[in-house]
């Protein structure tokens, strides 16, 4: 499953030890990576933030380091991909099932999707990785593109 999402993620969309105080800023880095490669619109990033305002994609794991899987619109993708940041220290994301609740994210997976129908399998995707701790502190301890990829195989 996790070699499926290794798929999607493309290599020039991973940022690794991304030093920032906010979401705003990693959500605007992955963006431009994504925009960057061809995958989204110049409108992705700003829909991505109001989106993330009102439907907030933070997801507390109950392990040392949280997730967020910020996304939008089809309309503001190109083609489908995945962009990956690991964070120097959290930011705070709003709780997906308890938008007052912050929570402190340490890994971003910002999707791109332009079929509606596709985010459930990607999601499951990103789910399946992060249910293991073991492949969330191989990603947050990878240096390279090699380590990353070693996590997700």
């Amino acid at each position: 499953m996790a070699e499926a999402l290794m798929n999607h993620i493309d290599p020039e969309a991973i940022v690794l030890g991304v030093d920032t105080d906010s979401r705003e800023a990693v959500i605007r880095l992955l963006a431009g990576k994504l925009k960057d490669a061809g995958y989204v619109k110049d409108s992705f990033a700003d829909a991505v933030l109001a989106r993330e305002a009102t439907m907030p994609t933070g997801l507390p794991l109950g392990h040392a380091v949280n997730v967020a899987v910020p996304h939008t619109d089809p309309e503001h993708v190109v083609k489908p991909g995945i962009a990956l940041a690991t964070l120097k220290k959290p930011v705070t994301f709003a709780n997906m099932e308890d938008p007052d609740e912050a929570v402190e994210v340490g890994l971003v997976f910002l999707m791109a999707l332009n079929d509606k129908d596709r985010q459930i399998e990607m999601l499951q995707e990103i789910m399946a990785t992060i249910q293991s701790e073991e492949a969330i502190s191989g990603l947050m301890q990878a240096s390279s593109l090699d380590d990353v990829a070693a996590v997700l195989k």
